[in-house]
């Protein structure tokens, strides 16, 4: 039996039909809540579900279980099918030998997983979860703030 503490973390990013992006992370342990958001001027779907899966990790002060939670089957399957490792192993290069996408994003994601013990597990969008559902509504309100900063990373 482990004695680590058993944490839950929603998270989700979304982007707007002007390119700005949101994310939004919950962690639940026990009987405490946090919730993390923020948004970039310009981004993808794919990097804003990355960095809330980062954000949520990186809030996290000592080794955890931990369950994540996420609807993007890209940042699911690259974790839990060990892609993301295979590419870092490759020199960043994917199956069919090209760059990989988000390396910048995919390294701190490979090193938060390192210091705590977790599971990516794909929540469906229309699971009707509140967590979930809450994740959603915290991201979209980080996308459409005003004076957004630059996803320095982004590369349309």
């Amino acid at each position: 039996m482990s004695n680590l503490k058993q944490v839950t973390i929603y998270t989700r990013g979304l982007t707007t039909a002007s390119g700005a992006g949101g994310y939004g992370a919950i962690l639940l342990y026990e009987n405490h809540r946090k919730e993390l958001c923020g948004g970039f001027q310009l981004t993808t779907n794919n990097r804003m579900d990355i960095i809330a899966a980062i954000e949520g990790l990186k809030a996290l002060k000592t080794r955890c279980k931990v369950t994540l939670y996420n609807n993007n089957g890209y940042l699911v399957d690259a974790i839990t099918n060990n892609w993301a490792l295979r590419w870092q192993a490759n020199n960043w290069k994917n199956s069919e030998h090209k760059p990989t996408a988000n390396v910048d994003l995919w390294e701190q994601l490979l090193e938060f997983c390192s210091q705590h013990d977790v599971e990516f597990i794909r929540i469906k969008q229309c699971a009707g979860n509140q967590e979930y559902q809450r994740c959603k509504y915290i991201s979209r309100q980080a996308a459409n703030q005003q004076n957004l900063p630059i996803d320095e990373g982004y590369q349309p």
